[in-house]
């Protein structure tokens, strides 16, 4: 028998369960592990209350990535065996495959071995993160050195690996926070311009910074009418990004901007990425390159005790937190 976590109903954190069940053996391409430590991520919790893109089916399991130790292997996985030390990549269902129990079962396609160098809470906390950043910087916004990127909420995990890997590939990251607090992180952090955007105006601020050119790729989860402002300092042919929908108010298209400038709006999450073994392959390698030369390391904000799951899914959406959060087991 192994504890996960599993919700039967839609709604706030107190709905996650923590139950014991049996996991059955693994089948062909599958891989079984005994779980280290897994990561949350704020689409989880948005499966969790319902407002996530993909349908809750009841009861669910949740959980997008892990690190452990391999227990079982399936017919024909040839490249992972028992024993190994492995992380998960994000599967693309979170209905079908959970990464928050103590004994997991997952695709061999999405189980790599990660550098001996991270510990385990690190190693759980590592793919969602890069992958979405890799993907929608590298994969689909081709940064390069001569590049502005700007990062909005950039003290969440993905903002953070988004920082490293502009700065891995020579490309000036312009990170925003409503916290002051935040932004002295953010400045430690490796961020090369940082903007509050509670207190200054992003639009002049942005202008200064890029000497009127704008930035060329924005990197946006939260939607709402701040698209409009965002439309509106991108440079000519830049690339707005949308990867989160953390605001509850409608999106405005900002039709006469991106027609005047040619931009491209364009709406993406990690599936994209993990769903093309080509792609899939090529994100891997980028991540493992940097996780080793020490360009991509994760930061961790706090890890909680996997009693404490609906404690760590509360301080999750307090949004409090620079960097990820890990539950240990």
């Amino acid at each position: 028998m192994s504890r996960i976590v599993r919700i039967h109903e839609s709604g706030g954190p107190e709905v996650l369960k923590i139950e014991e069940t049996q996991v059955p053996p693994p089948g062909p391409g599958e891989v079984t592990i005994d779980v280290k430590a897994f990561g949350l991520n704020r689409s989880e919790a948005m499966f969790r209350s319902g407002r996530h893109i993909e349908p809750v089916v009841l009861p669910a399991r949740l959980g997008y990535e892990a690190a452990g130790v391999v227990c079982a292997v399936g017919e024909g996985v040839q490249e992972i065996c028992v024993g190994d030390n492995v992380s998960l990549i994000p599967p693309p269902s979170v209905t079908r495959w959970g990464a928050y129990g103590e004994r997991v079962t997952f695709p061999a396609d999405f189980v790599v071995r990660h550098p001996p160098s991270l510990t385990w809470v690190e190693a759980a906390g590592t793919w969602m993160q890069y992958v979405t950043a890799y993907g929608g910087l590298i994969d689909i916004g081709d940064l390069t050195k001569d590049d502005y990127v700007l990062i909005v909420a950039a003290s969440s995990s993905v903002g953070l690996a988004a920082i490293q890997i502009a700065k891995m590939v020579g490309a000036q990251s312009i990170a925003t926070t409503r916290s002051s607090a935040k932004a002295l992180a953010l400045r430690s952090f490796g961020a090369d311009h940082v903007i509050v955007t509670d207190e200054e105006d992003l639009g002049t601020r942005v202008r200064e910074i890029t000497e009127g050119r704008g930035a060329r790729v924005i990197f946006d989860p939260v939607g709402g009418p701040a698209v409009e402002a965002l439309a509106q300092i991108a440079s000519p042919l830049g690339m707005l990004i949308a990867y989160g929908m953390l605001s509850l108010d409608p999106t405005p298209f900002p039709l006469f901007t991106a027609v005047a400038k040619g931009l491209t709006l364009r709406g993406y999450t990690f599936k994209e990425i993990v769903l093309d073994p080509v792609r899939r392959t090529k994100a891997k390698r980028f991540i493992l390159d940097g996780l080793q030369s020490g360009h991509l390391k994760p930061t961790i904000d706090k890890v909680f005790p996997f009693d404490r799951i609906v404690d760590a899914h509360r301080y999750l959406e307090a949004n409090q937190q620079f960097g990820k959060i890990v539950v240990s087991i």
